[in-house]
């Protein structure tokens, strides 16, 4: 039985590298080097199967701007570019170069941008290239006229038997395929059904605590209402202990302001009384002489002496009474500021209590938010079911 035709492809190519470089196209055949062993690669994957992506992309732009036979311009470009160090190799090593140190080569993006250049300045005729396939097929229709029929009928039925057992094996593929889908499928839906389930659970759990919830709110609003209470009743208690000791405050500043205009009168008075007796007691020589040698605080009249005692001791007593006063005063003072102290320390409190009231309604509120979006973000996407369930 002769062996399968060589590639249409191949053949073209081979073809254009005896008219393009004859020198290596000779060295090939010495070699029995035919370009199906090396090309057909080329053309099966349009490049990719060894060589870097840089120089794949430069070979895709350019096939969807020229068309197909810009992979002949390229395939003859690395022949070119190569057939120095080709010419110098035996069988395995054209191969091994093809296969191993040629896609190495063009891994700089620079040599690849080369190679792109010289594949576009190389002109194969389209004419040419339609000759090589009309020579081509009159080759295969001579080689399948020569053939024997019985070989040929052999050949096509070993070729449907391979096509009918693939058919069969992408049969038993797509049946194991189908079965293991419907398997997913099943588990995908009991996975649904598990998932909906704990949604439903969760959705109860949050309802459930969104009425301990509002129950907290309710409760807290009352201690809160308890507490604005409280505060109230110690305000009106701070404000009415405040209106007191302004009232004692305006009181004894009445009395000290009366004592002490007395206190002037008092003064004035005994400032006179002084002067009279002074005058009397100048008028007199034996007195002015006894004023005058024993000095001015010392008197022989007893009257005088006792009225000045008197004096003196009521001066005591409204000093001693002015002393009083003003350590009542002060001692009023000192409660005023403490008044004042406690009223700041209740609007501190009051301040904290209502600062601790808001943040829990908005931490109760987020909180309940929160949740309704995610029991509702849950609830509202129903778990995805596939078009074409199983049966």
């Amino acid at each position: 039985m002769r062996a399968p035709a060589i590639p249409e492809d191949c053949v073209i190519t081979l073809s254009a590298a005896d008219e393009q470089l004859p020198e290596l196209w000779s060295h090939f055949h010495h070699l029995n080097l035919e370009a199906h062993m090396y090309a057909s690669q080329w053309f099966l994957t349009l490049f990719t199967a060894k060589f870097p992506l840089c120089m794949v992309f430069h070979i895709t732009d350019l096939l969807l701007c020229e068309g197909l036979n810009v992979i002949f311009n390229v395939a003859l470009a690395l022949l070119k570019t190569s057939k120095e160090d080709l010419l110098q190799t035996d069988f395995e090593g054209a191969l091994k170069f093809f296969r191993v140190q040629l896609p190495k080569r063009y891994r700089a993006a620079e040599n690849a941008r080369r190679l792109m250049e010289q594949a576009c300045n190389i002109k194969v005729p389209t004419k040419k290239l339609k000759k090589f396939e009309k020579e081509y097929q009159t080759l295969r229709e001579s080689q399948l006229q020569q053939e024997d029929p019985i070989d040929r009928y052999q050949r096509e039925n070993r070729r449907l038997q391979e096509a009918s057992m693939r058919l069969e094996q992408e049969n038993d593929d797509l049946a194991h395929e189908l079965v293991t889908s419907k398997i997913a499928l099943r588990t995908d839906l009991d996975q649904a059904e598990d998932k909906a389930d704990v949604l439903n659970k969760e959705l109860l759990c949050t309802k459930q605590r969104l009425v301990e919830t509002e129950e907290e709110k309710r409760r807290q609003a009352e201690e809160t209402a308890q507490i604005k209470e409280v505060f109230r009743r110690e305000l009106e208690k701070a404000e009415s202990e405040i209106k007191k000791t302004t009232t004692i405050i305006t009181e004894y500043k009445q009395i000290c302001s009366h004592l002490s205009t007395r206190l002037e009168k008092q003064q004035a008075a005994t400032k006179e009384e002084l002067d009279i007796i002074k005058s009397k007691v100048m008028a007199c020589e034996r007195c002015r002489e006894v004023f005058s040698k024993e000095g001015p605080l010392q008197m022989y009249a007893p009257s005088r002496d006792n009225r000045n005692s008197e004096l003196d001791e009521e001066k005591d007593s409204l000093k001693s009474q002015l002393r009083e006063l003003e350590l009542e005063l002060a001692q009023t003072k000192l409660q005023l500021v403490e008044a004042k102290c406690k009223i700041q320390e209740l609007e501190h409190q009051r301040g904290v209590l209502m600062n601790e009231i808001q943040a829990a309604k908005n931490s109760w509120f987020s909180k309940t938010l929160g949740s309704l979006k995610s029991s509702t973000g849950s609830t509202s996407q129903p778990p995805s079911s596939p078009k074409d369930g199983p049966p």
